[in-house]
C-alpha cells in the first residue's frame, strides 16, 4: 500500500521533464508490483498450491465440487489439444512449413498461410488458458480465505446466481469477447504478421512463405517502390489535412449562415445538403465520374459552346483530378458537419454574445473567442475521426480514377491514397506482404496523430470548462 501511495505522488508529466523522476517512477512501479505479488504468495493456503499443480483441485478441497470438476475438464481439454494440435501449430507458426507441395508427384505440402493462422489461434488459446489458470488460483485463494475466517463458501448454484445478478456483466460480455477475439483480434494480428513475411507475388502456396522484413525494406530503400511510397504518403497527408480543414470549416460556415436571423427559408436551404448527405455515397461518386468524363454532360456543354473536350480525370490530369476529389469529398462530408455544428451552436448561451456586444466585440472577435472554442471543444473527437476517415478515404479516387496508372508510380495513379495503393498491390497484383506493411504504416500514422491531437486538445485537458 505504501509503495502504491508513493507512485501516486509522482506526477507523470513532471517525470517526463526530469530523468531522475522517470527512473524513480519506474523503480517504484515495479517495486509495488513485486511487493503485491510477494504478498499474494505469502498468504496462500494449501488449496491454492493444489490449484497450481492442477486446476480445480483447490476448488474441490474447498468443497466446490462442480466448479472444481469444470476446471479439471478444461485443463484436460487444453492438454489434449496441445498434444494433438497445439505443439504442431506453434512449431508451424515459427517455420511456416517445411514441405513444398508438388502437383506432379502428388505431394500436398504445407500451406504457410493456414499454418500462420493456426499458429495465431494456438497462441490465443495459450493466452486464454494462462488467464484461466491465474483465475483458478485467485478463485481458490478467495474461497480458502473465506473458510479460514469461518465464513460460508458459496455453492455452485450461488455462483450461477451471481453470474445472473451482480456479476451479470461478465455473463453479458463473455460471448462478445469470444467474437471480438475470433473476428477482430485474429484478423488484425494476421494482417500485422503478414507484413513481416515475403508472402505475395510468386511466393504463394504451394510455394513456402518465410518470415522476412523485405516488404519494409522495399518501402524504405531507394527504388521504384520507395519512390512511389514517398509520393503517395506525401499526397495522402496533404489530402487528409486539407480535406479535414476545408470540410470542417465549410460545414461550420453553413451552420452559422443558416443560424442568421436574416436568412429566409432556412428549412428549404438546409434540405439541399441533407439530401446530398442522404444519397448513398457510391451513387454520388459514380454520378460525378459520369459528369466529369469525356462524354459527360460537362464536356458536352463545353463542346456545344465551341470549346475542346477537357480530360478532367485522365492520365495527365493530376491536379485537376485531385481538385475534383476535394470537391466531391466536400459534397459528401460538409452536410454532416453542418448538421453537427447546427446542434452545437444551439447550445451556446446567447448571454455570452450579448455581453461581448456590450464590450464592443466585433463579429469576428465573437466567433474567435466564443463560437470557435465551444464548437472545437465539442467536436474534437469528430474532427479526429474525420481526419482518420479522410486519410483512409478509399471510395473517392477508387470510383473516380480506378482505371488510371500514372508514370513514375508503381502500380498506382497520382491521385491514389495509401489505402487505394494497398488495394491495388494486394487485391489486384497479389503483393500481400507489401499491402500488409502499408496497412500497418497507415495504422501507426493515424493512431499516433489521433492520440497526440486528442491528448493536447481542450476536450481532454479542460473537460469541465464548458459544462
Amino acid at each position: 500500500m505504501k509503495d502504491a501511495q508513493e507512485i501516486e505522488k509522482i506526477n507523470p508529466s513532471d517525470a517526463s521533464n526530469n530523468k531522475k523522476n522517470i527512473l524513480s517512477y519506474v523503480k517504484n512501479f515495479f517495486k509495488a508490483r513485486f511487493n503485491s505479488l510477494k504478498s499474494f504468495f505469502s498468504d496462500l493456503e494449501k488449496e491454492s498450491y493444489a490449484s497450481m499443480i492442477f486446476m480445480g483441485v483447490g476448488q474441490i478441497m474447498n468443497k466446490q465440487y462442480i466448479k472444481g470438476i469444470l476446471y479439471i475438464l478444461l485443463e484436460i481439454t487444453f492438454i489434449v489439444y496441445f498434444i494433438f494440435a497445439g505443439i504442431t501449430d506453434i512449431v508451424g507458426f515459427f517455420t511456416l512449413g517445411t514441405t513444398k507441395g508438388d502437383a506432379w508427384t502428388g505431394e500436398v505440402g504445407d500451406n504457410s498461410v493456414i499454418m500462420l493462422l493456426r499458429g495465431i489461434f494456438a497462441w490465443i488459446i495459450i493466452i486464454a488458458f494462462i488467464s484461466l489458470y491465474i483465475s483458478n488460483i485467485k478463485d481458490s485463494k478467495k474461497y480458502s480465505d473465506l473458510r479460514k475466517h469461518g465464513k460460508k463458501v458459496p455453492s455452485f448454484i450461488d455462483d450461477i446466481k451471481s453470474l445472473f445478478g451482480k456479476n451479470f456483466y461478465k455473463t453479458a460480455l463473455f460471448l462478445p469477447l469470444i467474437g471480438v477475439a475470433i473476428f477482430n483480434i485474429l484478423p488484425i494480428i494476421f494482417m500485422i504478421l503478414i507484413a513481416f513475411t515475403n508472402y505475395g507475388g510468386t511466393i504463394v502456396p504451394p510455394n513456402l512463405v518465410d518470415w522476412s522484413l523485405e516488404s519494409f525494406k522495399k518501402l524504405v530503400v531507394l527504388g521504384e517502390l520507395s519512390e512511389s511510397f514517398g509520393k503517395i504518403l506525401g499526397w495522402n497527408v496533404l489530402w487528409a489535412i486539407v480535406s479535414t480543414f476545408f470540410n470542417y470549416f465549410a460545414g461550420l460556415g453553413l451552420a452559422l449562415l443558416y443560424n442568421k436571423k436574416c436568412v429566409k427559408g432556412k428549412s428549404i436551404w438546409r434540405a439541399f445538403p441533407i439530401i446530398a448527405y442522404a444519397t448513398p455515397g457510391f451513387i454520388t461518386l459514380l454520378a460525378f465520374k459520369f459528369m466529369f468524363s469525356n462524354g459527360g454532360p460537362i464536356n458536352n456543354i463545353i463542346t456545344q459552346n465551341g470549346g475542346q473536350i477537357i480530360d478532367f480525370l485522365g492520365i495527365n490530369s493530376k491536379w485537376m483530378a485531385r481538385g475534383i476529389g476535394f470537391f466531391v469529398n466536400a459534397w459528401l462530408t460538409v452536410p454532416s458537419v453542418m448538421l453537427l455544428a447546427t446542434g452545437i451552436l444551439s447550445n451556446i448561451k446567447r448571454d455570452l454574445y450579448e455581453a461581448a456586444e456590450i464590450d464592443g466585440a466585433t463579429g469576428w472577435q465573437q466567433f474567435k473567442s466564443i463560437t470557435l472554442p465551444f464548437v472545437i471543444f465539442s467536436t474534437t473527437p469528430v474532427l479526429i475521426s474525420q481526419f482518420i476517415g479522410n486519410f483512409n478515404n478509399f471510395g473517392v479516387f477508387f470510383f473516380l480514377r480506378s482505371d488510371v496508372l500514372s508514370e513514375g508510380y508503381f502500380l498506382a495513379s497520382d491521385t491514389d491514397l495509401l489505402i487505394n495503393w494497398l488495394y491495388r498491390m494486394s487485391i489486384d497484383n497479389n503483393y500481400y506482404a507489401i499491402g500488409a506493411a502499408i496497412s500497418l504504416i497507415i495504422f501507426i500514422i493515424t493512431s499516433v496523430v489521433s492520440l497526440l491531437v486528442y491528448v493536447r486538445s481542450s476536450a481532454y485537458k479542460k473537460e469541465d470548462t464548458f459544462r
